[in-house]
């Protein structure tokens, strides 16, 4: 018996899910758990956008400069701190909760959108 909760395709098609290179990261220790604020470049119809995520166990901000991440570009923006995440990067938790990035194993064009 699965525990899934169906969705029809169209639904998935409404979640804007695009490839982007961090092109900035630095460390934001002002929250109660420490995160590395990223600018991210999507390309020409997306752009630079803006987001905070939780990665300190596996990276360093100047590790993440360069690296292509995926992430959801059609969330409302939201107030994190005094930030203004404007994507959500998604990545899958290890073994202890902690995130561990997604992201292409061949280079691939800034704003590719997932399919």
């Amino acid at each position: 018996m699965s525990s899934h909760n169906f969705i029809d395709y169209k639904e998935f098609e409404n979640v804007d899910i695009r490839i982007g290179t961090v092109i900035e990261a630095y460390e934001y220790n002002e929250l109660k758990k420490p995160s590395i604020i990223l600018k991210i470049d999507f390309g020409e119809k997306i752009g630079i956008k803006k987001t905070s995520a939780q990665l300190q166990k596996y990276y360093k901000s100047d590790e993440l400069i360069n690296k292509q991440v995926i992430a959801v570009v059609n969330f409302e923006p939201k107030q994190i701190g005094k930030i203004i995440s404007e994507v959500l990067v998604l990545g899958v938790p290890d073994l202890e909760n902690e995130p561990v990035l997604l992201s292409p194993d061949k280079p691939v064009n800034n704003g590719g959108k997932l399919f």
